[in-house]
């Protein structure tokens, strides 16, 4: 097997940081914001062609969504960690062999949650107290969605699998011809053959499928230590407890801000379809904000993982300010920005003039904060990158869900209104930002000393 490196790839272990981790964030960023547009076209499309109705119906499934596949997709980064990590220490033999575990158990979990999403649909839409009028095109949305989980779990470990190796821009290229199918079969579907929420949720599973294809093809047709070959592909027992060390309790972690976010839907659809629309499309916008932290905490995870690999602990600390610095500048632009043309902005989804003032309300105070979230993403990516996922998956236990629950049941319950819900997101980032910032201080102070002691002995950890 050949191990050169493509010019394409990112070598985290030297080179200016203060570059490397934009250069490698900036696709990742891009990615977001396209895999995104795959809802937010179906937003658009129904919002415009199909009425209100039908775009509650798919808005409010968004969170369920979510909750089901994050806790899976939490083991793509447990991924991304093991083979950067092999990758870093120039072990070429097992990077190849995590790679193919990662492969194989994509599409063990892809067939899992098709099953699953498929068949429980309508009583989980149900626990969430999903209006009757709108649950009908709810439950068909979500199974055909479910559908093509197959699909998106593939892209998400093949992509990495490329980022572990360094590589964020192919993916990138990926789902820009992914999100072009996307809209253009959503307009065919929805204004042409006249389908409603089955025509957009067919568009996305179509588009999911040319990104995974492209993204399993590029990985077989690399000349390194991350190539996948066909025949090959199993599970190394090894392998996957490392994986599911780091990785469930990274979806764990996930999975909690979609527990949180689920009730905080449920909650939500007591005040009305309306509503519910207005808060949909202030989401859609939200969710392009969050990319940005979400990008730079899965780059500060890759740069950990190969640093480890590489027994360089001051460029994970780095890494990790730089990647602050940035998100910060990054987010806070695009709140601002967002808060200044937030009413046109709404209006390209819906322009009723009811759901724009609801989107307002939210994206008002959810939105413009963002920024908040990059402190406990970026803390979390790192504590991840260096082996330890147990710890930030407590923190947003406690700080994200638990706080969120009980701030429902008291606060909200006190005073009922859309602005009290929706403050408990940033008033729950602060939280978890200051606790997963000392707990990365605390971890990274025992990594150095073990670096360091490892040094002076003559050993390798």
């Amino acid at each position: 097997m050949l191990h050169s490196r493509s010019r394409r790839n990112i070598d985290m272990t030297q080179g200016p940081l203060w570059r490397d981790t934009l250069l490698f964030a900036l696709p990742l960023i891009f990615s977001g914001f396209l895999q995104l547009l795959f809802h937010a076209a179906d937003t658009i499309v129904i919002g415009r062609f199909s009425g209100s109705q039908a775009l509650a119906a798919v808005g409010s499934t968004g969170s369920l969504n979510s909750l089901l596949v994050s806790l899976f997709i939490g083991f793509s980064t447990g991924a991304n960690v093991v083979v950067a990590r092999f990758i870093g220490a120039k072990d070429h033999k097992k990077a190849n062999t995590a790679a193919h575990t990662a492969v194989s158990i994509s599409l063990i979990f892809g067939l899992f949650l098709a099953v699953f999403g498929f068949f429980l649909a309508r009583p989980m839409l149900k626990l969430m107290d999903s209006p009757d009028d709108i649950i009908d095109l709810s439950v068909l949305y979500v199974r055909i969605i479910f559908l093509g989980m197959p699909f998106q779990m593939l892209y998400n470990f093949c992509s990495a699998i490329l980022r572990a190796a360094g590589d964020t821009k192919r993916p990138l290229y990926f789902l820009t011809a992914a999100g072009v199918i996307n809209f253009v079969l959503n307009l065919l579907f929805v204004i042409g053959f006249h389908m409603n929420v089955a025509g957009v949720a067919l568009a996305t599973i179509i588009s999911q499928a040319v990104s995974a294809a492209m993204a399993f093809r590029s990985l077989t047709m690399r000349d390194d230590c991350v190539r996948i070959h066909i025949k090959k592909l199993k599970i190394d027992r090894r392998d996957f407890i490392e994986i599911a060390r780091i990785g469930l309790p990274c979806g764990v972690q996930t999975s909690m801000f979609s527990i949180a976010n689920v009730l905080i839907q449920s909650t939500r659809n007591s005040f009305g379809s309306v509503v519910i629309a207005g808060c949909a499309t202030a989401m859609n916008l939200g969710n392009f904000i969050s990319q940005v932290p979400n990008a730079f905490a899965q780059a500060v995870t890759s740069f950990a993982g190969q640093n480890i690999g590489a027994k360089k602990p001051r460029r994970i600390l780095h890494s990790m300010i730089y990647c602050h610095v940035w998100n910060t500048a990054i987010t806070l632009v695009m709140g601002l920005g967002g808060y200044i043309f937030g009413e046109k902005l709404l209006s390209l989804y819906n322009t009723d003039p009811e759901v724009v003032y609801w989107g307002l309300q939210q994206f008002r105070v959810v939105n413009v904060p963002y920024f908040l979230l990059g402190f406990q993403s970026i803390f979390s990516g790192a504590l991840r990158g260096m082996g330890f996922s147990i710890l930030p998956m407590i923190i947003s236990l406690v700080g994200i869900c638990l706080f969120r629950v009980l701030w429902v049941m008291t606060v909200f319950k006190a005073t009922p209104t859309l602005l009290c819900l929706n403050i408990s997101y940033p008033i729950s980032w602060i939280l978890t930002g200051i606790a997963a910032g000392i707990t990365f201080a605390v971890f990274f102070k025992r990594v150095k000393k073990q670096f360091e002691a490892s040094s002076l002995s003559g050993h390798s950890l």
